[in-house]
């Protein structure tokens, strides 16, 4: 299932090595879908907008996860169209050693600030309890997170998008089975849908691994090579850390949102919640066109083929503005559909509905851009700058902040809702001119101009 992107049309490897990823994305949304789906018609609404109320905290978490596994894991990538074997299984050893020592770090510091951070987010006190218990089960879990990530991103270095998700479609199904047993049968609430998540992730990481170590030869390390070497730890920290530092940038400006948002009460929030699902549901094409992008720049980086690395995303480009048209229309269409599936017949979906489709509006509109950021952020990181990507989050985050701070100040909801679009124009804007330079050095460093027949 090894896929080489150093040659052959770059629109159809795109798709090819997109859909697999893009049906991972979602069946990895699903987790929280169900976990809504569950918590909200068998809990109730209290204890959907006490999930919804972490839901930054998560994509805080989650950004970690895909930051440091991506980060570690385009050294391999590189290393992989370089046609160098030894280097791939060198770079496989450090990532994963690297990735236990920054996964204790960030469990032990999460689970001393969950509390903190719940209260500086204005979390309401009748749904206090119930988002703590939630988050701090799912950062005591972060390590399943964090192995799954990055035993798929190891396989997807190499051009493998399939066989993660195999292992994710057992681990969903695996998910819902332990949701309705801990929350229906054991009647644990919302630490069951906690636990079935990270049990679940758990289980994805174990199946992944053990299909590399019987299948994917080449990520497997011989004995001699299990150490850290300092040479590729500078390198994949380098790379790794501003992509971590990025996600958790963003991440903070979406907590500064989802406080914003918290001001108006649990019934905007389980309604924002909701309509925040269908939205991220939706748009899951798009990250994964940004992990597709990701290795195909990363593998024709290390071949040195720059112009195969511009076709690619020029590409991604026209395939991620057809699918945000879409995408925005179907959003507004089935929200009206969906809304009900996440409560129980003794909720007043009417009073939830105006929340909902306020920011459900508002975000399509902005699908566009969005797509926009995963195209370049991920093209640049597949080639080694990791630095740019990270100022990106840096102009969502005060982009963000700044619409929070209007929002919050004007007792606004409406202006709640802009804060996502605010950071996706500005950041779409930025990161563009961004990948511009990076192509441009990129082709001064390797003296493009003299390679040309190489490159085609």
């Amino acid at each position: 299932m090894e896929t080489d992107m150093t040659k052959g049309r770059p629109s159809s490897i795109l798709l090819r090595f997109l859909i697999p990823i893009f049906f991972g994305n979602l069946f990895q949304q699903f987790y929280n879908v169900v976990d809504t789906v569950i918590v909200g018609r068998v809990v109730g609404a209290g204890a959907l907008a006490a999930v919804g109320s972490t839901g930054t905290i998560m994509f805080l978490l989650s950004g970690i996860a895909q930051g440091m596994s991506t980060g570690f894991t385009v050294l391999t990538s590189q290393h992989y169209g370089a046609k160098d074997e030894k280097g791939v299984r060198r770079s496989v050893a450090n990532a994963l050693l690297l990735s236990l020592i920054l996964t204790a770090a960030f469990t032990v510091a999460g689970a001393l600030l969950m509390g903190p951070l719940l209260r500086v987010m204005n979390t309401p006190d009748d749904i206090y309890r119930d988002a703590h218990t939630y988050i701090m089960i799912i950062t005591v879990g972060l390590i399943a997170m964090i192995m799954y990530n990055m035993s798929a991103a190891l396989l997807r270095a190499i051009g493998n998008s399939k066989a993660p998700l195999y292992f994710l479609i057992f681990a969903v199904v695996s998910n819902i089975f332990l949701d309705l047993l801990l929350t229906m049968g054991i009647r644990m609430g919302v630490a069951g849908a906690a636990l079935a998540t990270v049990l679940s992730q758990a289980m994805a990481a174990v199946l992944c691994f053990i299909y590399i170590y019987r299948k994917a030869e080449i990520l497997r390390p011989r004995r001699g090579e299990w150490r850290l070497s300092k040479e590729m730890t500078k390198a994949q920290l380098g790379i790794s850390i501003p992509m971590t530092l990025q996600f958790a940038i963003t991440s903070s400006g979406t907590m500064i949102m989802q406080s914003a948002v918290n001001l108006f009460g649990s019934t905007a929030v389980a309604g924002y919640t909701a309509a925040n699902k269908v939205v991220t549901l939706l748009s899951q094409e798009m990250p994964s066109m940004g992990s597709a992008i990701s290795t195909y720049c990363g593998q024709n980086y290390g071949n040195r083929q720059i112009g195969r690395v511009k076709k690619g995303v020029n590409a991604a480009v026209l395939i991620d503005t057809i699918y945000a048209v879409g995408a925005a229309v179907i959003c507004v269409v089935i929200l009206p559909l969906t809304l009900g599936i996440f409560f129980s017949g003794n909720e007043d979906i009417s009073a939830l509905m105006p929340w909902a489709k306020t920011y459900v509006n508002v975000a399509v509109c902005f699908f566009i851009p969005l797509s926009y950021i995963f195209v370049f952020r991920n093209a640049m990181q597949g080639c080694g700058y990791g630095l740019l990507p990270m100022f990106g989050g840096i102009v969502e985050f005060v982009a963000r902040g700044i619409t929070a701070f209007i929002s919050i100040h004007m007792m606004s909801y409406l202006a709640a809702c802009f804060c996502d679009p605010a950071a996706w124009l500005t950041a779409g804007i930025f990161t563009g001119v961004c990948y511009r330079f990076v192509i441009k050095d990129i082709e001064k460093t390797f003296h493009v101009g003299s390679n040309e027949d190489r490159e085609r």
